[in-house]
């Protein structure tokens, strides 16, 4: 005879269930803790909008940006456990938590992964002022005037930042850090020759170095990515582990039955390989990734460790 505990678990079950069968029944929300416009606004709609196709329902983005994206995190981490609040993650959540003890969430234990969905290029660009034409010259020029280069940098603990600090280790040399409020002034600033670097993310840079204003020397990329294919990596140029990659992936408040997740993956991968879909991330400078929700908890655990380990070496910690 079935006891009552037994009874109300097979209710729950069954209401489960139900709800997967009927998912989505209502606008599902994407948050994404950066402004409109940039990489993770520009994943998060191009590849919502396909996922709402697929699904057969309503995919919307939310921008709420602010404390280097974690007040969106921090919102959608108390969001019901239903999967019509998702968070557009990024290796900014893996740096926050990195260098804040005190945040009132964990990434790693408050979200389940649903699929990494893109990433773009960072790349390592200098003025030509600075007289250097490869990863080789610049080692060589920062070990000859130590603090004497200065590189900017879209804010202290930034994914900008430190790509620097991990390059400074690595390489065995001592670039000044400069930091600014976001990418535009560290660009305004390296054109005017003020400053003489900045490991910027793909689309800021690639329109002046096109237009011979600054000078590309490699990305951080683990392998060389189809945006900028003729460009070596830094392990290329002789920076063994110096990878830093500017990811994107949807996440879910833990607790989201499996079968919604297994369900948004599923959709979320589909979208990525449509032509459309390619095609508009492809001309915002945007590689596709892709994956199951355990190769991307995989990738989270991976990042965890070698940013906590980059942070910690560089006297981030608060």
């Amino acid at each position: 005879m079935m006891t009552r505990l037994a009874f109300a678990a097979l209710l729950v079950c069954l209401s489960s269930t139900a709800q997967t069968q009927t998912y989505p029944s209502q606008p599902i929300r994407i948050i994404s803790g950066f402004p409109a416009g940039t990489t993770a606004d520009i994943s998060a709609r191009v590849v919502g909008a396909k996922m709402g196709e697929i699904l057969k329902g309503q995919v919307v983005v939310e921008n709420r940006p602010g404390a280097a994206s974690s007040i969106a995190a921090a919102s959608v981490a108390r969001a019901d456990k239903d999967g019509y609040t998702l968070y557009i993650g990024s290796a900014a959540n893996i740096i926050n938590a990195a260098q804040n003890p005190n945040l009132t969430f964990d990434f790693i234990k408050d979200f389940t992964p649903i699929a990494l969905l893109t990433s773009t290029p960072t790349v390592l660009a200098v003025t030509p002022e600075l007289g250097v034409k490869n990863v080789k010259d610049l080692i060589a020029a920062a070990k000859a005037k130590p603090d004497g280069i200065s590189f900017g940098s879209s804010g202290v603990a930034s994914s900008t930042h430190l790509a620097l600090e991990l390059f400074n280790s690595l390489a065995g040399v001592k670039i000044q850090h400069i930091p600014y409020t976001g990418s535009p002034q560290v660009i305004t600033d390296m054109l005017a020759n003020r400053i003489q670097g900045y490991f910027s993310p793909a689309s800021t840079v690639m329109g002046h170095i096109a237009a011979g204003k600054l000078v590309a020397l490699g990305t951080t990329d683990p392998k060389r990515t189809t945006i900028l294919p003729d460009l070596p990596t830094m392990v290329e140029a002789g920076v063994p582990d110096c990878v830093s990659v500017l990811w994107f992936g949807l996440v879910a408040p833990s607790g989201t039955p499996q079968a919604v997740i297994d369900r948004l993956s599923k959709a979320a991968n589909e979208a990525l390989k449509s032509e459309d879909v390619a095609k508009s991330l492809q001309g915002s400078s945007i590689a596709r990734l892709g994956g199951t929700p355990e190769e991307f908890r995989r990738h989270i655990a991976d990042e965890n460790t070698r940013w906590t380990k980059v942070v910690a070496d560089a006297g981030l910690r608060k």
